[in-house]
C-alpha cells in the first residue's frame, strides 16, 4: 500500500519570512504528486526537497507570499524543453484573472519577445474540484478578504487545506468524508482576513477542533503559544501521515 504525507515547505503568515512561505505538498512514497501555492521561499524549498520544478500546483489565491514564485517557476520549465508546458497548473476559474493581472501580464515575459507566460504551463480552470492522476480533489471558498478570490482544497479520505482563512464551520462540516485531518490557517490572534485560535476556538465544535493541524502564523513564538493550548502546530519541513484517499 501506498504511503501518504502532507509535506509542509512553510507555515508562515506573510510577515514570518523565517517560518517559510506557506505551502505543502501532497506526497505518495516520498514522490510529490502536488504542490500547494509556490511562494518565493516554497519554490526554494521544494526544489531543494525534490531537485526539479513541480509537475502540478494547485494555487489557492494571488497575494504575493502564495504566488511570488510563479515567475522563478516560469523561467525553471520555459528554458527546459523537457518541461516546458508540462506543468499542470490547477486554477479555481475565479482566480485566472487575478494571476494574469498579478502574476502574467508583464509587457514582454522575455526580452527576446515571442513568448507568452502560459506557454510554461499547462492551465486547467475548474470551479468545484479538479481530477489529478485519477484522484479527484475537491475545491471549496474561503473566508480571505473579498468573496471569490480564496480557496481551500481537500483530497477526500486524506486531507483538508484551507488556505488563509476566517473560520468556515459550514463549509467544513461538509468537505471530505468527516475524519481527514485539517491543515488550518491560525495566528495566535486574528483578524478581518485570518483565524486566531479564539476565532476558532468560538465558532468550531470540538470535533472539528479535534482535527487542526495548524500553519500560517505569525513567529516561533506564536507556534509555542498554540502548541500550549494543545494543538499540533506545524513547522518547515515537517510530514502529515495521511490515510489513503477514498475515491468513489
Amino acid at each position: 500500500m501506498s504511503r501518504w504525507s502532507l509535506h509542509f515547505l512553510g507555515v508562515g503568515s506573510a510577515s514570518a519570512i523565517e517560518l517559510g512561505s506557506a505551502s505543502a505538498v501532497l506526497e505518495r512514497d516520498g514522490e510529490p504528486v502536488l504542490m500547494i501555492d509556490c511562494g518565493q521561499e516554497a519554490l526554494t524549498a521544494y526544489l531543494a526537497r525534490y531537485g526539479a520544478p513541480p509537475r502540478a500546483l494547485f494555487l489557492t489565491h494571488t497575494h504575493m507570499d502564495h504566488v511570488a514564485g510563479m515567475e522563478r517557476l516560469f523561467v525553471q520549465l520555459y528554458f527546459d524543453p523537457a518541461r516546458r508546458g508540462d506543468c499542470r497548473l490547477y486554477l479555481p476559474a475565479a482566480l485566472v484573472p487575478w494571476v494574469q493581472h498579478r502574476v502574467a501580464d508583464y509587457p514582454g515575459v522575455l526580452a527576446e519577445g515571442g513568448v507568452n507566460y502560459w506557454d510554461a504551463f499547462r492551465v486547467v480552470p475548474h470551479t468545484r474540484g479538479f481530477w489529478h492522476e485519477g484522484l479527484w480533489f475537491d475545491v471549496f471558498e474561503v473566508r480571505h478578504h473579498a468573496p471569490g478570490t480564496a480557496f481551500g482544497i481537500a483530497l477526500p479520505g486524506s486531507f483538508v487545506y484551507t488556505g488563509d482563512t476566517r473560520p468556515i464551520p459550514e463549509v467544513l462540516s461538509s468537505i471530505g468524508q468527516g475524519d481527514e485531518p485539517i491543515a488550518h490557517d491560525c495566528g495566535l490572534f486574528g483578524n478581518p482576513s485570518h483565524s486566531g485560535i479564539d476565532d476558532l476556538e468560538r465558532e468550531y465544535p470540538a470535533a472539528l477542533l479535534a482535527r487542526l493541524h495548524l500553519y500560517h502564523y505569525g513567529s516561533t513564538a506564536d507556534g509555542d503559544a498554540l502548541r500550549v493550548r494543545g494543538y499540533p502546530v506545524m513547522q518547515a519541513g515537517d510530514d502529515l501521515a495521511l490515510s489513503p484517499p477514498r475515491q468513489g
